[in-house]
């Protein structure tokens, strides 16, 4: 499983995602995006739900990091929450399985190991494990985990408070972690990408800064409306 990992080592992963009420949440867009993205130069991409996996795959040859997220309530987990939600990201063609590895209440009371220990046996994909604290990214890899990415930090009650990226987090990761860790979130220019693997990340995801034409647009508009009207 570690080969599969190896052409992400040093490297830019993007994240080609969209929210669902976007003219951009379609398969076909997702996968221009990644598509694009490894034309100039990305070592692979992280793509949410089976669909828009499948379309990535069919048209991009790279490692592919899926997720499917799903929100359940009462738990808090919404990152790929339970082994079904892994297997069908995995047969739409992922190569690298990313969970919530957080301790947060997971739906259907299946421990965070046992879901590793499956994905691992019956899907034979390598794990990515979602964190948000040192702790939890060493229960992950003590549960199996391949690697794990600081992607849920500033968004859970343990980290309330502070705002992604956690490089700080992540210089102790690095230092710390038996398991390659991947930096992810709040990376919003490439001197913070290339901080991060100075700072020992084994690759870095950048999502927004590079793909959020919604979130980038509404921040430009908020910003320039104050002025238009004065």
């Amino acid at each position: 499983m570690k080969t599969i990992l190896e052409p992400l080592q040093g490297g830019l992963i993007v994240s080609c995602q969209a929210p669902a009420d976007s003219p951009l949440h379609q398969a076909e867009v997702i996968a221009a995006m990644a598509k694009a993205a490894l034309n100039r130069g990305a070592a692979g991409v992280r793509i949410d739900s089976p669909d828009h996996i499948q379309a990535v795959q069919k048209r991009c040859d790279c490692p592919i990091i899926g997720l499917w997220k799903q929100v359940m309530p009462p738990a808090s987990v919404y990152i790929t929450p339970q082994f079904y939600h892994a297997e069908a990201v995995a047969q739409a063609g992922a190569d690298i399985v990313a969970i919530d590895a957080t301790q947060r209440l997971r739906p259907g009371g299946e421990t965070l190991a046992q879901l590793i220990d499956q994905i691992h046996r019956r899907l034979k994909k390598p794990v990515m494990a979602d964190i948000d604290t040192l702790d939890n990214a060493l229960r992950a890899a003590e549960a199996g985990a391949d690697c794990v990415g600081t992607t849920l930090f500033g968004y859970t009650e343990a980290t309330q408070g502070h705002n992604p990226p956690g490089l700080a987090l992540l210089e102790t990761l690095a230092q710390h972690c038996p398991v390659p860790v991947i930096c992810e979130g709040g990376i919003a220019s490439p001197a913070q990408a290339r901080q991060a693997l100075e700072l020992g990340a084994y690759a870095v995801v950048v999502g927004t800064a590079i793909t959020g034409i919604d979130s980038l647009v509404t921040g430009y508009v908020d910003a320039i409306q104050p002025v238009a009207k004065s």
